[in-house]
């Protein structure tokens, strides 16, 4: 078998992807130097993630690359030349907060590394696949000017709506809305995606995810929720609420349902595409609806406190259709709902907090 190439291999998306790809019988090289670290500090870092790969994964290989460098990525993909079979990109920054502390730097990684990958797969491997996980966050703000209704534990849509049903489609304009600075740069590596499959004919396909999540994880306060929230509820840390009486809702995906988007498309590519993933109407919850569970499942009242003030840009309710992917990928199907999901994140993190 050949070789899968993963960035951001050690974070969350990439982690899983790489154990899934290493459990096919792939080699799997890894693309990773823990800017996590950079930006959300020593609880955000991946080092115990990388660690795990090199223990437990013979296939693993790994390479400390930035992808903001052309010329080290370049050298990775020479080093597998003529091996390389899927191109796997989950390398980000991740964060709304963040990005506008240095911009630049959150376009480089988000627009500029995406660039980079997408004309190396070009120049070394054009008939690999190239999976890209984008966000939900190249909608902007748009999602807010849906009719939502207030209800005890959450903002919902109203039931009139078209999308009130099923969530949110691939339809909704991303243009003349505020992004966040970390959305305007992932539209641009979104848009780019979908260019090298239109214009160059590359099999690309990328995912606009809601909140995506697993054990995996290494959540941080600004980045990470259902992560960094169930931490919280072990250990006791105060947890603030950012605004929208902690109602917004969000839907939720375990990793490995994702990743099994990713072999899916592996098996049978397409060019080009664009999906809406999340947990849909299957795993969905508000802020509130979360922190109920995480105090069952934990067994402890959690410490929170409420910050009127709601991120830039943020959603108040985000529920992805995921409909046109299980269209063209019937076989595709959740594992996970939310109480499995925020169970196994529990037993992840038990004897590590």
């Amino acid at each position: 078998m050949g070789v899968v190439l993963v960035t951001g291999s050690a974070g969350l998306i990439g982690g899983e992807t790489v154990r899934r790809f290493a459990r096919e019988g792939y080699t799997v090289a890894g693309v990773d130097n823990d800017m996590r670290a950079y930006f959300f500090g020593a609880e955000g870092s991946t080092k115990w993630a990388l660690e795990r790969h090199i223990a437990d994964i013979p296939s693993y290989r790994h390479h400390a690359a930035d992808i903001r460098d052309f010329a080290a990525l370049g050298r990775v993909f020479e080093e597998y030349a003529g091996e390389i079979e899927l191109v796997v990109h989950t390398a980000a920054q991740p964060s709304h907060d963040w990005a506008a502390r240095e911009p630049l730097t959150d376009f480089g990684v988000n627009a500029v590394g995406t660039l980079n990958l997408l004309e190396l797969t070009r120049q070394h491997c054009p008939n690999a696949p190239f999976i890209f996980t984008s966000t939900n966050k190249v909608y902007g703000d748009t999602p807010n000017a849906l009719p939502l209704v207030e209800r005890d534990t959450r903002w919902e849509v109203a039931e009139s709506h078209p999308y009130a049903a099923h969530g949110i489609d691939e339809t909704m304009s991303i243009d003349q809305t505020k992004h966040s600075v970390f959305g305007a740069s992932k539209v641009a590596a979104d848009v780019m995606v979908q260019e090298y499959g239109k214009y160059f004919g590359m099999k690309t396909a990328l995912f606009r995810g809601g909140c995506l999540t697993g054990p995996g994880h290494s959540g941080a306060e600004l980045h990470g929720f259902l992560s960094y929230l169930m931490k919280c509820a072990m250990t006791g840390r105060e947890y603030r609420i950012f605004g929208y009486k902690g109602k917004q809702v969000r839907d939720n995906i375990h990793s490995s349902d994702l990743v099994e988007c990713f072999w899916q498309v592996f098996k049978a590519p397409r060019s080009g595409e664009v999906y809406n993933m999340g947990g849909s109407r299957h795993s969905n919850c508000s802020m509130m609806e979360a922190i109920a569970l995480c105090e069952e499942i934990a067994g402890k009242k959690m410490n929170t406190t409420y910050v009127d003030d709601n991120r830039v840009g943020d959603h108040i309710w985000w529920i992805s259709d995921v409909r046109r992917f299980q269209s063209h990928y019937p076989n595709w199907k959740y594992q996970y709902d939310l109480r499995a999901l925020m169970e196994e994140i529990y037993r992840g993190f038990e004897g590590r907090v």
